[in-house]
């Protein structure tokens, strides 16, 4: 009886600190989103609601019947970069911001489709040649860059306006940036086990006392029950110009899948394990999820590599508290009143603890690239895409405006660019039977 009492506990602290992250991940976004889009306090906190709901069910269906992993999916980086890009190159087309997210619905449909296709036709696994260890660690390498400027505008305070640092709020996020890593891996047992939960609560309490806490607006509480609204966005705007995008979209979501299966299994395995028919069942499953999030106008989900992160700073590697973790999610969200108090939880103490589980994923990363000898093939390509596709990241969105709608969404994506350019370089300029001989040797 003790055993199972303790089974039981380890279990409940394991939801707990799975939910927390899950949390974390999907509570940042909507806000960034909302800015982006000048969405009102109401529209930001309808946002979170689905978002939540959204995140819970994508995560319970890919845990159950994709490939049946550990992965969280949430809000994906390339997506958040699509929005951004499509806010400025639409708007400066004539559209409004409403009939840009009704596009970037249809963009999210087409997607999935392409997705679902390569996923029950068996195509999934048949381009797994294209995903050397040199394209999943550049791909990892190059999401974590662009994640980062994200998540450290948010421990600083400055969100996406431009403004000075907020010296209290940046130091507090550092401190629980540090708490995280620090626990993570010199911490004993517990500690060390629900590091990023600690450091979530710690953070919090200390910015709660510091800084104080934001109030909780009536508008987001006044319903105690709602169900998360449908098409909030209008119906989607299929247009002919986003099914490029979307087609290279599913493409290197692909390689996200690959890279999220292999970094998730190598952490709970000791080495990336994976079948055909799992990462099928994961691009299926992936569509299917796109179509969710279109439906629920909230950001595309996807499975997301800093799963692998999260699970080698905590060592969690059951799979069932990650799936009461997105049950408890999906029931959260048809609360507003608890919506309302998570969405309290500091943005700077959400950042950090994000970029905290970053730190692993950045070095799987270079550990993917560097299982390789980097000869000098090898480093030109990856000089190339970093160089190009990290450039592409500190351009601002006019610079594109001079070309067409299409070629825009996909130039000024940066992520897209280096991935493609990585993948591209890797088959086209194959390597010598020579130099592989003597590497070999």
């Amino acid at each position: 009886m003790t055993i199972t009492n303790r089974n039981w506990s380890t279990v409940t602290l394991e939801t707990m600190q799975w939910f927390v992250f899950l949390l974390a991940s999907a509570v940042t976004l909507p806000i960034v989103i909302g800015a982006i889009f000048d969405l009102s306090f109401t529209e930001v906190a309808g946002l979170m609601q689905r978002t939540f709901f959204a995140v819970g069910l994508t995560s319970l269906l890919q845990g159950l019947f994709g490939h049946r992993l550990p992965i969280m999916e949430g809000p994906a980086g390339i997506w958040i970069s699509i929005f951004a890009v499509m806010a400025y190159s639409e708007v400066a087309a004539g559209k409004s911001y409403i009939e840009t997210l009704q596009t970037l619905e249809a963009a999210m449909i087409w997607t999935g489709i392409f997705l679902f296709i390569f996923g029950i036709f068996g195509l999934a696994h048949r381009v797994l040649f294209v995903f050397t260890p040199l394209v999943t660690g550049a791909f990892l390498f190059l999401i974590t860059v662009q994640l980062s400027g994200t998540f450290l505008k948010g421990m600083i305070g400055v969100q996406q306006q431009v403004g000075a640092i907020h010296i209290d709020k940046t130091i507090l996020a550092f401190l629980t940036f540090f708490l995280v890593i620090g626990l993570s891996f010199f911490g004993k047992g517990w500690l060390k086990g629900y590091a990023v939960l600690i450091g979530i609560v710690v953070g919090w309490v200390l910015y709660v006392v510091w800084v104080g806490s934001k109030p909780v607006d009536s508008l987001l509480v006044s319903d105690a029950f709602k169900i998360p609204d449908l098409w909030v966005w209008g119906t989607p705007n299929f247009e002919w110009s986003v099914i490029p995008l979307a087609f290279i979209t599913a493409v290197i979501l692909l390689s996200n899948l690959v890279a999220s299966v292999v970094a998730v299994s190598h952490s709970i395995y000791g080495k990336p394990s994976y079948k055909y028919n799992q990462l099928n069942r994961g691009s299926s499953f992936l569509g299917i999820n796109h179509g969710i999030s279109a439906i629920f106008s909230s950001v595309a989900n996807v499975s997301l590599a800093s799963s692998s992160g999260f699970i080698n700073l905590t060592g969690q590697k059951s799979k069932r508290p990650f799936l009461y973790a997105s049950l408890i999610l999906i029931a959260v969200a048809f609360f507003p009143p608890v919506v309302a108090f998570i969405s309290a939880i500091p943005a700077p103490i959400a950042n950090a603890a994000l970029l905290a589980t970053f730190v692993q994923l950045m070095g799987l990363g270079i550990s993917n690239m560097a299982s390789e000898e980097l000869n000098e093939r090898r480093l030109t390509i990856l000089g190339i895409s970093f160089l190009l596709g990290i450039g592409i990241m500190f351009l601002p969105a006019e610079v594109f405006q001079e070309m067409p709608s299409m070629v825009q969404n996909l130039l000024s994506n940066g992520l897209l660019v280096g991935t493609v350019l990585v993948i591209l370089l890797e088959q086209i300029w194959k390597e010598s039977p020579k130099s592989s001989k003597s590497n070999n040797a």
